[in-house]
């Protein structure tokens, strides 16, 4: 071989090792990432259609729901930490509440001062919520402070609505959210290391680059038509 052509046949071969070395860490991880993602990837394309169509197509959830009033002691839980004591021991339920709102006593807006000067003024109570359970049965506990009663609605969900409830994260847990967090991260790294092997191993690259910009015009053009 030509002595001038050694150092530029070398860089080539050199080129060559290096991109034969990413593909194949690539191909790897991509396959690590796509097994750790299966699962779960299965449960959320197969609620994600499901939610996706269940408006237009009319398509069962399989839910029972019921209302009752739960007594208060005496005296009453005087505040939202006591009351979610109170209602987890007699609700029966495994854990605290997954999520509070509390909303504090307020002046009511539909008073009107102009027309009636001399009105009393009149205030809404505090209204506290506590919501228990998991995706399979959803229980609302719903007070006004001063009642002497708590409402407490349950919501029990058949196989399909505690699917769509774990793609939404209604009521799981922080850990479901952070496994789920994982998928997410799982899916950018599918998504750019799917880009990254086509343009490493294929040559017809111009065709790839469009195949992916018609794509990602078409998702802008539908997301912004629907703002």
């Amino acid at each position: 071989m030509d002595a001038g052509h050694a150092p530029g046949h070398a860089r080539r071969v050199q080129s060559h090792q290096r991109r034969t070395l990413a593909v194949q860490w690539i191909r790897r991880t991509h396959g690590w990432f796509g097994l750790w993602g299966a699962v779960l990837g299965l449960l959320f394309g197969f609620s994600g259609i499901w939610l996706n169509h269940r408006n237009v197509m009319k398509l069962p959830q399989s839910q029972e729901r019921s209302r009752a009033q739960l007594a208060l002691p005496e005296p009453a839980p005087a505040t939202p930490e006591a009351m979610a004591a109170w209602l987890q021991q007699a609700l029966r339920t495994d854990g605290p509440p997954r999520s509070t709102r509390i909303e504090p006593a307020k002046p009511v807006a539909w008073v009107d001062r102009k027309a009636d000067p001399e009105a009393p003024a009149l205030t809404q109570p505090a209204h506290w919520t506590f919501n228990f359970g998991g995706p399979n049965e959803i229980v609302q506990a719903d007070y006004w402070q001063g009642n002497r009663s708590v409402g407490v609605a349950t919501t029990r969900n058949g196989l399909v609505a505690t699917l769509t409830n774990m793609h939404k994260g209604g009521g799981m847990p922080l850990a479901w959210i952070l496994l789920v967090d994982t998928l997410a991260g799982s899916l950018i790294f599918l998504s750019l290391s799917g880009v990254a092997l086509w343009l490493l191993t294929h040559r017809r690259r111009v065709v790839g680059l469009a195949v992916f910009g018609v794509s990602l015009a078409t998702m802008l053009a539908i997301a912004l038509s629907a703002l």
